[in-house]
């Protein structure tokens, strides 16, 4: 009876995980560059955030932290920023300013990756979506 008990319980905790998990990996986004000067040289301009839609925000969410890479370029830190969530899936510039995507010859792919945090900080889920730039 024991072991029964048990086993059930244990299903039940594993289907929740599960259906945690599985919204969690629900999680993402796309994102336009906007009006962003364009920029070749390799010297980066600080501009505003571009503009970021979102799809299943997990519930719970009261931030998103949004930090830029270049795929050929893996040793420039482009910055980032957060910007507070409030259910609306769609996130404006101005939120932050970060380092402008600015290859020195030809096209770069460039990766925004986004962490869903909660009220303590947590994180609750992660995406990342990409685009070459110019």
């Amino acid at each position: 009876m024991k072991f029964r008990i048990l086993s059930g319980a244990l299903v039940i905790a594993g289907s929740a995980m599960i259906s945690a998990n599985a919204h969690a990996e629900d999680f993402s986004f796309t994102f336009k560059w906007g009006d962003i000067p364009l920029c070749t040289t390799g010297y980066p301009n600080r501009v505003e955030n571009p503009i970021f839609e979102l799809s299943n925000v997990p519930e719970g969410t009261k931030e998103i932290r949004f930090s830029l890479s270049d795929n050929d370029a893996p040793n420039y830190s482009h910055g980032g920023g957060k910007a507070a969530y409030t259910g609306d899936n769609v996130i404006q510039p101005g939120a932050f300013k970060y380092q402008s995507p600015c290859p020195p010859s030809g096209k770069h792919t460039y990766v925004w990756s986004a962490r869903a945090r909660d009220a303590d900080g947590d994180t609750l889920a992660r995406a990342k979506s990409s685009q070459k730039y110019p």
